[in-house]
């Protein structure tokens, strides 16, 4: 039903898909439904999904974990290179900081390109802060500010990256997940409008449009 909805997605808007896989025998299910499939940060190194994820043939996105280093997400996009698949991206959004916090690394960006690999920066994630919340009935979640968000973009356009990746929804207090992150729908266009001014005004890189 999931990869039903995926593909309806895809048909009405035009626009490519990109979902999440958690387990091996999830990726040949979506792979006909979507263009992109996303490893999440916390099982960047998990070699079977890797593999199942690249014998798709579909491009891979491979979410660098908060407790990888450069090298670890390197090794991961080389596992998935090693099954023929050239079309894979490594996103970075932020390094364990603490207990309740994250922070990006601007050099991680630079380091994954000179790699050879084409980086993406997660801002929503980045900006998150780990488990930072706890609700009235004792529930722990995450928190974060979208103010950061945008922060975190700015900066990362400067410094060079190949993708964004935000979260957007047009009513951002009642997102079911991360509430706090979303960005608002209507001023994503003048966001990325910016981001993409200082990309060109950079000399960091000059191919992101």
């Amino acid at each position: 039903e999931g990869a039903r909805m995926l593909g309806e997605v895809g048909r009405r808007t035009g626009l490519p898909v990109m979902t999440d896989i958690h387990e091996a025998w999830q990726a040949e299910k979506v792979a006909d439904v979507v263009d992109i499939l996303q490893i999440p940060a916390f099982l960047c190194r998990q070699t079977d999904l890797l593999f199942a994820a690249a014998d798709t043939g579909r491009i891979v996105h491979i979410k660098k974990g908060q407790f990888a280093s450069v090298p670890v997400a390197l090794q991961a996009a080389e596992k998935a290179r090693s099954r023929g698949n050239e079309c894979v991206l490594i996103g970075e959004r932020g390094f364990t900081l603490g207990y309740e916090d994250l922070v990006v690394d601007m050099r991680s960006l630079t380091r994954i390109r000179e790699g050879g690999w084409p980086v993406v920066i997660d801002a929503t994630h980045a900006a998150q802060r780990p488990a930072a919340v706890t609700t009235a009935t004792g529930m722990v979640k995450s928190g974060g500010s979208r103010e950061d968000v945008a922060v975190i973009l700015r900066a990362a356009a400067a410094v060079g990256v190949d993708g964004v990746f935000i979260e957007v929804h047009p009513e951002p207090e009642n997102a079911p997940v991360d509430t706090n992150l979303q960005w608002p729908l209507h001023e994503l266009k003048p966001l990325l409008e910016e981001v993409v001014a200082i990309a060109n005004a950079s000399k960091g890189k000059k191919t992101l449009r």
